[in-house]
C-alpha cells in the first residue's frame, strides 16, 4: 500500500489541499477559497482526484479543520461541522464525501489539534511528552499533546474562549460574538483592528501599546493552560503572532503573572513560548499527521 497521504487544511477562508507524506515531502498542494459547503468541498474532491492520477492513491486522508465540530465516532452527526456563524456550514458533513470518494481512512480534527499533533511529531516539540499549539489570528484557537496523544474530551479544547482579567484601563467591550471579552475577544485579530482602527500590519505609532496589551491579555491565558495542562512547550502561530516583539513581551508577562508559584527553570527558557518550527506548514502538516492516525488505528 502507498504510503501516501492526502491532508486537507479545512479553514474559514480556503480549504488547502496536499499531496505529500510529511512536511517535509508536499508534493503538490492547491488552496480553494470557502464558499459553500457542497462546492468547497466538491472542489477538492476534484482536486485530489486528479491529484491520485498524477501521485498515486492515498494510503490515508486527513482531515484538519475549522470548529466545532462533532469528533465523537459514536454519534451520527462525526464528521459534521457544528453550530457555527460561518454562513451556510451548520450541520456540513466533512468526513462522510471523502470516504465515499475514496475509500480510505480518514483523520479527523480540528485544525488547532491537527497543528499541535504536527509540530510534536515534526516540529517545536519533538521529543517532549507535552506541547500546546495557539493559534492567534482573526480567532484563537489551541489544540494539546499529552503523553504523545491528543486532548478530547467530551468536545474538543475550546482556549479562546476562556475568560481573562481585563487589563486595567482598557475599556475595550470584547469582540466574541458569544463571550464579549473571553481571550478571543480580547486579543484576535478583529479586537486589534476594532481598538486601533488598523489592522496589526499598519499599527503604526500604536505598535508598542498595541503589543503590550495583547501580550497582557495572552499571558492571562496561557496561565491557565500552564496550570491546568502543564505543557513542556507552548507554540503560538497565527499571524498575530507576528508582530514584532510580542512572543518577547508574552515570555516577560506570563513570568510575571506565575509569581513564582509552581515553576520550574524551563517555564523561563526561550523556547518555553516559541514560534512553530514547521511555519506556515504546520495546518497541512496536522492533516498528514491525522492521515497517518488514522491509517495506524490511532484515530
Amino acid at each position: 500500500m502507498s504510503d501516501l497521504y492526502f491532508g486537507l487544511e479545512a479553514g474559514g477562508t480556503k480549504f488547502v489541499c496536499a499531496v505529500g507524506t510529511s512536511p517535509d515531502d508536499i508534493r503538490e498542494r492547491f488552496r480553494i477559497p470557502t464558499t459553500d459547503p457542497a462546492a468547497t468541498i466538491g472542489s477538492a474532491i476534484e482536486f485530489f482526484t486528479a491529484a491520485g492520477s498524477r501521485h498515486g492513491n492515498p494510503a490515508a486522508i486527513g482531515i484538519a479543520s475549522f470548529g466545532p465540530i462533532e469528533l465523537r465516532r459514536a454519534r451520527a452527526d462525526y464528521g459534521h461541522v457544528r453550530s457555527t456563524p460561518k454562513p451556510g456550514w451548520s450541520g456540513a458533513d466533512l468526513v462522510g464525501p471523502f470516504v465515499s470518494a475514496f475509500g480510505v481512512p480518514v483523520g479527523f480534527d480540528t485544525d488547532v489539534n491537527g497543528a499541535a499533533l504536527a509540530e510534536w511529531l515534526w516540529g517545536a516539540g519533538r521529543g517532549l511528552n507535552s506541547l500546546i499549539y495557539l493559534t492567534v489570528g482573526t480567532g484563537i484557537g489551541g489544540g494539546a499533546v499529552a503523553g504523545g496523544n491528543l486532548v478530547h474530551g467530551l468536545v474538543h479544547p475550546e482556549m479562546g474562549h476562556v475568560s481573562v482579567p481585563r487589563v486595567v484601563g482598557d475599556p475595550y467591550a470584547g469582540r466574541c460574538p458569544f463571550h464579549g471579552d473571553c481571550l478571543e475577544g480580547m486579543a484576535a485579530g478583529p479586537a486589534i483592528e476594532a481598538r486601533w482602527g488598523r489592522t496589526g500590519e499598519d499599527l503604526g505609532e500604536h505598535l508598542d501599546a498595541a503589543v503590550a496589551l495583547e501580550a497582557a491579555y495572552l499571558a492571562a491565558g496561557l496561565r491557565q493552560f500552564v496550570y491546568v495542562l502543564a505543557p513542556e512547550r507552548i507554540v503560538i502561530g497565527g499571524g498575530v503572532s507576528e508582530l514584532p516583539g510580542l512572543l518577547e513581551e508574552v515570555r516577560r508577562c506570563l513570568a510575571e503573572d506565575l509569581a513564582g508559584y509552581g515553576v520550574v527553570s524551563e517555564h523561563f527558557d526561550d523556547d518555553f513560548v516559541t514560534r512553530p518550527a514547521l511555519g506556515s506548514d504546520s495546518g497541512v502538516a496536522g492533516a498528514f499527521a491525522l492521515a497517518g492516525a488514522a491509517l495506524s488505528g490511532q484515530q
